[in-house]
């Protein structure tokens, strides 16, 4: 059983000796403050009816909000107990605080947001406030409560979406519009969790919204297509010739992801491995340095300024105390080396699309069913055989081949 009450807070005071009206939410013996606003002196305080007196000039309207407040926390408590629903203090504050009758889901958003800035975790962050933002787009702007979040309005939006274009003028794929409607999901439950709507008004799931990731077409570069990046000669300290080494640092270490790739220091070298963290799981990883790394590193040790400092030039500015400038510059030397694989594409004739991710794919389409999937887990770096055995059927191919030949051959 929940209780509520209103209580003069005597354990803070103010500069003027006056102290905060608080609501006290008490649920499975775990108390809860709201702050009301007002600060009374203990004098104005009536402790038999817990109300301002009539001697502050301002009681009458203190005291329809404490009845107000108190009227919406027995409403919530009610509600919760009619339905069977189990709502902690934590939950009641939160719903008090932001307001039950019409709970924004921008709001729900912002809070979500602001932690993953604390957290720094930039990518989260600014990922989900541009695909936020053109959920605002589509509502004209205007603020929306969770509950007008509907089937409808989400079909819509999805329409809404597969007629938009990015920054590229090009349509938003398929995975990309899930992306918007999985955060739309996220941010829907983690109002659940806090009790700031009941799960009746769920518009995903069964019958209603459901969310599938489509397949994504992994398309890897043959050995031949590899060999002729690496043997392109491009004018030694260009990007493109910077993009060229990066790439191939990826690829010869296993499809090592560009985020590592750029934050790669000269002291991980030790006795002919090469050690680091990786910056998406925080695996501590140790890979033998084949001679192809050998050869790019040759070019770079010229400007090595101390054994701390960066390999690759577009991380040498970056300020490694503050996170986020840290994530933009990654940002942008990613959106950078993007930009120059798509004219190495065009040089060595592929119509393949060259990405610094491709460098994974490209790695594993060579690999083919020529290593066990028990190798390649430890070099993807994989937790799990299956993410690694799901990863990897994208590339092996010959069995089928051999199967459809067989039927094939037999009608010509």
């Amino acid at each position: 059983m929940a209780t509520s009450k209103v209580m003069l807070w005597k354990y803070k005071v103010n500069k003027e000796g006056l102290y905060p009206i608080v609501l006290r939410i008490i649920k499975d013996r775990k108390p809860k403050y709201i702050y009301l606003g007002p600060y009374v002196t203990e004098n104005d305080w009536d402790n038999v009816n817990y109300e301002v007196k009539k001697s502050h000039p301002n009681s009458k309207r203190i005291n329809n909000l404490i009845l107000k407040k108190k009227a919406e926390a027995s409403d919530i408590l009610l509600e919760a107990d009619s339905n069977n629903r189990v709502i902690s203090s934590t939950q009641v504050k939160k719903i008090i605080k932001k307001g039950n009758k019409s709970i924004s889901f921008f709001q729900v958003f912002q809070e979500r947001y602001n932690d993953y800035i604390k957290l720094e975790k930039f990518s989260v962050a600014f990922s989900d406030e541009s695909n936020i933002r053109n959920f605002k787009e589509f509502l004209n702007n205007e603020d929306i409560s969770l509950s007008e979040i509907t089937e409808s309005l989400l079909n819509k939006f999805v329409i809404f979406l597969s007629t938009k274009e990015n920054k590229k003028k090009q349509p938003y794929s398929s995975r990309t519009i899930t992306n918007h409607l999985i955060l739309i999901r996220t941010i829907y439950n983690k109002a659940i969790t806090d009790g700031l709507i009941d799960r009746k008004n769920y518009p995903f799931g069964k019958g209603k919204i459901k969310i599938k990731l489509p397949e994504s077409n992994k398309i890897g570069l043959e050995a031949q297509e590899v060999k002729g990046i690496n043997d392109l000669k491009l004018e030694v300290g260009t990007s493109i010739f910077h993009a060229k080494n990066k790439w191939l640092f990826s690829f010869y270490f296993a499809g090592m992801r560009i985020s590592d790739v750029l934050m790669a220091t000269w002291n991980n070298f030790i006795n002919g491995r090469y050690y680091y963290t990786m910056g998406k799981n925080k695996k501590v990883v140790s890979v033998k340095i084949p001679d192809q790394i050998i050869e790019i590193l040759a070019y770079y040790e010229k400007d090595k300024r101390h054994d701390e400092d960066f390999i690759f030039p577009d991380m040498k500015t970056a300020n490694l105390e503050d996170k986020r400038d840290v994530y933009r510059k990654l940002n942008t030397a990613t959106k950078n080396t993007n930009e120059q694989l798509e004219k190495i594409g065009n040089m060595i004739k592929t119509k393949k699309k060259i990405t610094n991710h491709n460098a994974r794919h490209s790695f594993g389409n060579i690999a083919g069913d020529k290593i066990s999937p028990q190798m390649l887990q430890k070099l993807y770096r994989h937790t799990d055989i299956r993410t690694t055995m799901g990863y990897q059927s994208n590339f092996i191919h010959k069995s089928a081949d051999e199967a459809l030949d067989t039927v094939v051959s037999q009608v010509v």
